[in-house]
């Protein structure tokens, strides 16, 4: 089952900054255990969703330098900070600014908005892995396709 925790990206402008949205929805698997009756998104998935954006703006600002193929890994969370909860119903605007990109691992700054209050920010560091497999290059690919422009189909 794959856990996709962004359902746009609207910028992606490596190797600055990218911004995406999460529409939280009462459909959502977690809500059915956290938690009954008040439902709350867990800390760990709107870093998750912010870890996806940081990911692809980081691989992206390394494809401008000629690195092909790569994916990132999230290694380290710092500095994370919860403002407020989300809930079913609102919009997370989602963004992620690099603090540096190299070919061993790069930092991002991210932050999520709910109307434009802070929900939560951190500092996120990865590694990079090099993809060889066909079938995830094109998985990965798809998915990237689909938050930038809503298809699967190449941009």
């Amino acid at each position: 089952m794959r856990y996709l925790h962004l359902d746009r990206i609207t910028t992606l402008d490596p190797p600055r900054v990218a911004k995406g949205v999460k529409c939280v929805s009462l459909a959502d698997d977690v809500f059915a255990d956290h938690f009954p009756g008040h439902p709350i998104l867990p800390g760990a998935l709107i870093i998750e969703g912010l870890a996806q954006l940081a990911g692809v703006l980081l691989e992206a600002t390394l494809r401008l330098r000629g690195k092909e193929n790569l994916h990132a890994l999230l290694v380290t969370i710092d500095r994370a900070r919860f403002r407020r909860r989300v809930r079913p119903g609102e919009k997370m605007d989602l963004q992620a600014e690099v603090l540096t990109a190299q070919a061993e691992g790069g930092q991002a700054r991210v932050t999520a908005f709910v109307e434009g209050e802070i929900a939560a920010e951190a500092e996120l560091g990865f590694a990079f892995t090099v993809v060889r497999s066909p079938k995830i290059l094109t998985a990965r690919r798809e998915a990237l396709n689909v938050w930038l422009s809503g298809s699967a189909e190449e941009i």
